[in-house]
């Protein structure tokens, strides 16, 4: 009920247009209402002209006859056809006017409470921290917002507009049923709760089959995306089949699932079949009894059938619009979990503003841990570092031992544990995230290229930056000539992440956002491995150009990276053990020793294990 009433809660920006589809609605059920009741006068005085014809034709049988057909006809119709004929067609055609009107007011309703909904999920996800993405995988969250959303949004538009139609029709023609069977209408309070009764039952089945069947769902997109964006692994290492079977049997669980939720569903319609025939096999029997008796007219007997029959056909689909109900239900669930998750980086309430670097950054004792299923994880551990503004900053080390974790700390993509990381003085936990931010530039090794332009991969996010600007970042990036180069110039398309560039191109374009972005601060993760000579060195250059005039800490396993630098810090398990310039580490640090007589051999270090195997050989 929680989810239920979250979900009318997005409805209340649109109650005029409910409220117009609710009105219209109940002209739908009105004029059908009327509709059926001419059949008594169709069959009764059109369809009998052996009959003597009557000067007031009762529209309600003989029990109201003070409610006539002459009443809304106009007063120069007299003969039966043309009042009965003029009556079907002017409620008919008002039916359909309110038809017309009630659907698309209902369905704009519930396509905008829909994209509401899809709106804040979309927004909590994008503003989680990156915690919330290493817990939660690509696929389930593509499921989340589009599967889960489109079964929400099937109930909350279609079935919607529907179903305001079917619960006024069924509320008229219950009004038609006492009218004209009077006595005979306690056949309602036998089938209507049992139909309803049956309806609870089936949903329930409904409701946990179809959470089941959506996260096997999330579980072959997640599947599909690590393959697609994987197919270069997948084939290198030709493990087509593999992913195939892998395939093939999340989409077995996924058909599994689904049949289950089929089972639940389809026992409904046959179930109201049965109630409905019944019901009127019973009604059959007792109106013979009357029509034999004089107390009915066989065409208000007829009327009565064919409103029984109108009013079976929106009990049957109640049915179906229950157990939609249900899967709407059963897939708000996941949606909920996710705008409801809570975040491990809060921004806290009257965080201040960050104004423009200019003092230093302060690792005051930090610390990081986090528990996974193996336990709790230390990751760093007393690191105690103060970067002053204009100064470069190496941090080196065997792969592991946490340098990555520390700078990502500084545009607090993680909170510290325990310490303090400061910038000017302020720790990072009482000023806005977004100040905060807008002061870091971050270049990596996995570059992240959107399928977009070049221009508007170096102006990402400001699209209405002068092209000049963009220009003079390309070219300080080393980058302004092969993107001239290019079919389109700086209007190519560059494919999914960048796939159509070269590694070192894409770095360079990663380089040119960075320094249009013109930061303060600038973090460089590994930024220059997996490259060849040729493009180290044009991105080498590149990084001297970003790196002028900024506060700049620089992750590298290739130590030609680093030489460069003011300080270079050596970080083993998560401590700083030793730190100073190139020169002074060769001979106070062994670790970095080791690592530059690795480098100088051209062979890179992937861990703490390849230092234990250098030193063993020496």
């Amino acid at each position: 009920m929680n989810r239920l009433f979250r979900l009318l809660h997005y409805a209340r920006r649109y109650t005029l247009q409910i409220l117009g589809a609710v009105l219209l609605a109940a002209g739908v059920g009105l004029f059908d209402a009327i509709r059926v009741l001419l059949v008594g006068p169709i069959f009764d005085d059109v369809l009998h002209p052996g009959g003597v014809p009557r000067q007031k034709i009762p529209l309600i049988s003989n029990a109201f006859p003070h409610i006539t057909l002459q009443q809304f006809v106009p007063s120069g119709l007299h003969n039966s056809w043309n009042i009965v004929a003029y009556a079907l067609v002017l409620s008919t055609l008002f039916k359909g006017i309110c038809d017309y009107g009630g659907t698309f007011l209902a369905s704009y309703a519930g396509y905008g409470t829909i994209t509401d909904l899809r709106d804040d999920l979309y927004e909590a996800i994008l503003r989680r921290s990156v915690s919330f993405f290493q817990k939660h995988a690509t696929g389930t969250l593509l499921s989340a917002l589009i599967n889960d959303i489109e079964l929400v949004q099937y109930s909350m538009s279609t079935i919607l507009s529907d179903f305001l139609q079917q619960f006024f029709t069924l509320i008229f023609m219950i009004g038609v049923v006492i009218a004209l069977g009077r006595e005979l209408a306690w056949i309602l309070v036998i089938f209507i709760p049992i139909v309803f009764l049956s309806m609870r039952r089936i949903g329930r089945g409904v409701r946990k089959t179809t959470r089941k069947g959506q996260d096997k769902l999330a579980e072959i997109q997640n599947i599909l995306h690590e393959t697609i964006t994987g197919n270069r692994i997948v084939k290198a290492f030709n493990m087509e089949f593999w992913e195939l079977v892998r395939f093939r049997g999340a989409a077995r669980r996924l058909l599994r699932a689904n049949m289950r939720t089929v089972s639940a569903q389809a026992v409904s319609s046959p179930l109201m079949d049965l109630i409905g025939a019944v019901a009127i096999a019973l009604l059959l029997r007792l109106g013979h009894a009357e029509i034999n008796h004089h107390n009915m007219k066989p065409g208000v007997f007829l009327a009565l059938i064919v409103a029984l029959f109108k009013l079976y056909d929106p009990i049957r689909r109640f049915a179906v619009y229950w157990n939609s109900f249900q899967q709407a239900v059963g897939s708000s669930q996941a949606i909920f979990d996710f705008i409801d998750a809570e975040d491990r980086v809060v921004e806290k309430p009257g965080a201040v503003a960050l104004d423009e670097f200019h003092q230093a950054i302060t690792l005051d004792h930090i610390g990081f841990k986090y528990q996974d299923e193996e336990g709790v994880k230390n990751v760093l551990d007393d690191i105690d570092l103060t970067i002053h503004r204009g100064e470069v900053v190496a941090l080196v080390g065997p792969s592991g031992a946490g340098k990555s974790t520390l700078v990502n700390l500084i545009p607090r993509f993680f909170d510290v544990t325990t310490g303090r990381v400061l910038i000017d003085g302020h720790d990072l936990r009482d000023i806005t995230l977004a100040s905060l931010r807008d002061q870091v530039a971050t270049v990596t090794q996995e570059t992240i290229l959107f399928n977009d332009t070049v221009r508007n991969n170096i102006a990402y996010g400001q699209p209405d930056i002068p092209l000049e600007r963009v220009y003079q970042a390309a070219k300080a990036a080393l980058a302004h000539d092969f993107i001239e180069r290019m079919p389109e110039g700086y209007d190519t398309v560059i494919g999914e992440k960048g796939f159509r560039l070269s590694g070192g191109e894409r770095q360079r374009l990663a380089i040119a956002r960075a320094i249009l972005k013109n930061a303060p601060i600038l973090i460089l993760d590994e930024a220059t491995s997996a490259l060849d000579a040729e493009s180290e060195a044009l991105v080498q250059s590149a990084l001297a150009n970003l790196m002028r005039d900024r506060t700049s800490i620089v992750i590298a396993h290739r130590l030609s990276t680093v030489r460069r630098a003011n300080r270079i810090a050596v970080i083993e398990a998560g401590r700083i053990t030793a730190i100073g310039s190139h020169e002074e580490l060769l001979l106070a640090s062994h670790t970095y020793k080791k690592l530059y007589k690795l480098q100088f051999m051209n062979i890179e270090p992937l861990n703490a294990l390849d230092l234990a195997a250098s030193e063993a050989a020496e």
